[in-house]
């Protein structure tokens, strides 16, 4: 544990004295720990700052950026880098250094242009005190007698676009940011009443990363357990409520929970005829379609003007428009009516075909607002234009990347200089010609039997849907000199070798380069789609892909920590060691330092991020994914141990209703559901359940099922889910269960909920098995857990 771990928040007072006085007097400002008759008058001029028994906030005047003379009267959090601002006298009305604050000897605080003698702002109390004074108290809050700045949420002459721990929220709450409102602290608005958001109301933000809610339920950071640090609730420039988390080392916030995923979908972020496209970090940028021009003041309009004769349709593949409701007319028709009935009227600018069977057709007339590229809208909008307009579509995604044409030259034979007879010239020039259409003709059909491999390819996969801001193609030279030749190897699987790496920008990066990929190349481009479309806290973020000649590597965001394995089992029983006893490649096992313990808090964490990142890619795709290699070293950890799902090469893609079957056994020993390897009946998402049931056990117990088995093979209690069955509900030994290194740190009742989860998943029968939305509902307490079925036994054949 590094020193500044231990900087706890009872350490601030102390440290915020030492860092005061160390301070030259020329730079450093004069501390009060609260404002009463004896400071006043307190102005811009003092140089006096307001800070709390802790340290954690600071409350005084403030320049702004614009004019010198300016000030703000303000609450901010004293170490983070930024600054950043919890309250404020004043949103966008600033006042200028003639300004002070006074108390009356009636008790009354007063903010006062003394060179008007105006009074701007005033706390009028009944409290008897004999001293009132101004404080700041350690959760943030000023206080003045009776009067709280929480008390003030409404006040729209104030800052109120962030909420603290503890803070009381009422019922007719109203934040706002720009265009962006928070009302009744359950609905995200833009504009005048165009929502985006719902849900529960917000009732308070814990300490401990929780946000409770109305109806009993709660949303729950990435970082959840830690009380070590400072957490705010802000609602952003971009419309989009999110928890931040402050490390105190750094003083840098980090987002661990945002109520919008897809940021493209907040109405207002581009204007009128403008798309949204998420890009890297956590942004999105606002670009024009084809035919259209950028306009700084009303957003994109036409180039080129056209009549009712003269147009066109430009295809703009999952791209919707928001303002649907308003300037839209919603039609069931065949593509080629739905395409005339726009042509019929001279304001249609475009229309919406959904291409799911039910010819829904959406005709729109302009301006458009709203606008958004997405995989889940199922949508693809024909943009009109001038018929003489040039331009073509951005929105057609990967299909220029794959060479699907070779080019084939024909020779023709020189033919004889002399000939004897007319027949023989005719029977040359006859096979002559017979030769050349049958080289034209075979050299027709292998040509389209190549371009339909790769367009059946691309179309089964999604690749020409993929926009121009989606993942990066990288060189082979490229990813070699950020990987320092392949020097650095950090992970090793049954697909190839993860190196890490460095961009030219600084970011680090996990470098995944396939081997044996073979006829595997259907695997490779799945791999690329399916993690391009995902968007989720809790799965690993693809940044690009490499498909040079022969090489093939995948190019994702680095995760520090590494894999779940290395920390909740001993040295001894890590998979990747089996995997490369198996391979003869002992050399390659090195020796790996001492891990921290998780403690129970984290290790629930973990579980129930896992869960979200699952029921996620189950239940909110565009398409069914199924991961299929469900395990603990396919989870990784970030410097907070938020956990991050890795490793799609062994995905699936079909319909939410279709079944799959597959020709050989995917996955690792002691992972795969007992419907895949004994009676190879089609499989359903209800396997990666039962993956994940394992994995639940392990991180309980601290031990790896496969390992178990092997100790206890020659006793009736080898078979790892019926063992920990007996003891939740045979034996009631629930300590028995727990990992044994954190067992006094253990919750007895997200113990056994944890346990009784495992139970369900693991279930012999695949219908069984909850669902992994259920699943994430069992370990949030959300859902009551009924008693479940002894599991069967099963293990895998010796033969597989």
């Amino acid at each position: 544990m590094s020193p500044s771990s231990l900087l706890l928040p009872s350490h601030f007072p102390i440290l915020s004295l030492i860092f005061f006085f160390l301070l030259s007097p020329a730079s450093a400002a004069a501390v009060i720990s609260s404002f009463s008759v004896s400071n006043s008058p307190w102005g811009p001029t003092n140089g006096t700052d307001l800070i709390s028994k802790n340290g954690t906030f600071s409350a005084g005047f403030q320049k702004t950026t614009s004019n010198g003379d300016s000030y703000f009267f303000r609450v901010w959090v004293t170490n983070s880098s930024d600054k950043f601002v919890v309250w404020s006298i004043f949103r966008d009305s600033p006042f200028d250094s003639k300004t002070q604050f006074s108390i009356s000897s009636k008790g009354e605080l007063f903010l006062t242009n003394i060179s008007s003698n105006q009074t701007l702002w005033s706390v009028l109390t009944n409290s008897s005190s004999s001293s009132p004074q101004l404080v700041l108290t350690d959760n943030g809050e000023l206080q003045f007698n009776t009067w709280s700045s929480f008390n003030n949420l409404n006040d729209m002459n104030n800052l109120n676009d962030t909420i603290l721990p503890n803070q009381t929220i009422p019922k007719n709450s109203f934040m706002r940011k720009g265009q962006f409102r928070f009302v009744n602290a359950s609905v995200l608005l833009s504009g005048s009443n165009d929502s985006y958001y719902n849900t529960a109301m917000i009732t308070n933000l814990t300490n401990d990363g929780q946000l409770m809610l109305s109806d009993g339920t709660r949303q729950v950071a990435s970082d959840y357990g830690k009380t070590d640090r400072l957490r705010r609730l802000t609602l952003d420039p971009n419309g989009n409520l999110q928890l931040y988390s402050l490390n105190s080392t750094s003083g840098r916030w980090r987002v661990v929970w945002q109520a919008v995923q897809e940021l493209c979908t907040i109405r207002g972020t581009c204007g009128a005829n403008a798309i949204c496209v998420p890009v890297e970090s956590n942004s999105t940028q606002c670009v024009c379609p084809p035919g259209y021009k950028n306009n700084i003041v009303t957003g994109c309009t036409l180039k080129s003007k056209y009549s009712s004769s003269s147009s066109k349709f430009l295809q703009l593949d999952f791209v919707k428009f928001g303002n649907l409701s308003q300037n839209s007319t919603s039609l069931t028709l065949n593509f080629a009516k739905c395409q005339s009935r726009c042509l019929q009227y001279s304001t249609c600018v475009a229309f919406s075909y959904k291409f799911t069977g039910q010819r829904e057709c959406i005709n729109l007339f302009g301006p458009l607002y709203d606008g958004y590229w997405s995989p889940a809208t199922e949508t693809a909008t024909y943009i009109r234009v001038s018929e003489s307009e040039t331009d073509t579509s951005n929105f057609t995604g990967m299909t220029q990347m794959i060479e699907t044409v070779c080019p084939v030259r024909l020779s023709l034979p020189t033919p004889p200089n002399e000939t004897k007879t007319t027949a023989r010239n005719i029977s040359i020039i006859v096979i002559l010609f017979s030769l050349e259409l049958l080289a034209g003709v075979l050299s027709f059909w292998a040509f389209l039997k190549k371009y339909s491999k790769y367009r059946d390819m691309a179309r089964t996969f999604g690749l020409e849907y993929l926009p121009a801001g989606g993942p990066r193609r990288f060189s082979y030279a490229e990813l070699k000199a950020a990987t320092s030749d392949f020097s650095n190897i950090v992970g090793k699987g049954g697909y190839g070798v993860v190196y890490k790496g460095q961009l030219p920008d600084g970011r680090a990066i996990a470098v995944k380069r396939l081997r044996n990929i073979g006829g595997g190349e259907a695997e490779f481009w799945a791999e690329v789609t399916i993690i391009a479309r995902m968007h989720h806290l809790n799965l690993v973020r693809m940044w690009g892909f490499c498909a040079d000649k022969d090489q093939r590597m995948l190019v994702y965001e680095y995760v520090s920590n590494g894999s779940l394995d290395k920390f909740i089992f001993p040295a001894h029983t890590n998979l990747n060691e089996n995997v490369n006893r198996e391979e003869g490649d002992a050399s390659t096992t090195l020796l790996q330092p001492p891990r921290p313990l998780l403690d129970w808090n984290t290790r629930y964490r973990i579980a129930l991020g896992v869960a979200r990142a699952i029921a996620y890619l189950h239940e909110e795709c565009l398409e069914w994914v199924l991961h299929c290699d469900i395990k603990p070293e396919n989870i990784l950890l970030e410097d907070d141990f938020c956990p991050k799902v890795s490793d799609f090469g062994l995905s699936k893609l079909t319909n939410k209703k279709d079944k799959v079957t597959m020709s050989k056994i995917r996955g690792t020993r002691g992972y795969m559901a007992p419907e895949w390897v004994i009676h190879r009946e089609p499989i359903t998402a209800k396997a990666d359940v039962y993956s994940f049931g394992m994995v639940l056990l392990e991180i309980v117990s601290g031990r790896r099922n496969y390992e178990f088995q092997r100790e206890l093979m020659e006793s009736d209690e080898w078979y790892f889910p019926k063992w920990a069955f007996d003891k939740v509900y045979i034996e009631k030994k629930m300590e028995d269960i727990v990992d044994p290194r954190i067992i006094d740190g253990a919750n007895d009742e997200a113990v056994e909920r944890m346990v009784k989860t495992a139970i369900w998943c693991v279930q012999d029968r695949a219908d069984s098995r909850p669902s992994m939305g259920k699943v994430a509902k069992m370990l949030e307490g959300t859902v009551e857990i009924t008693e479940p079925p002894k599991p069967a036994i099963f293990c895998m054949p010796d033969d597989e």
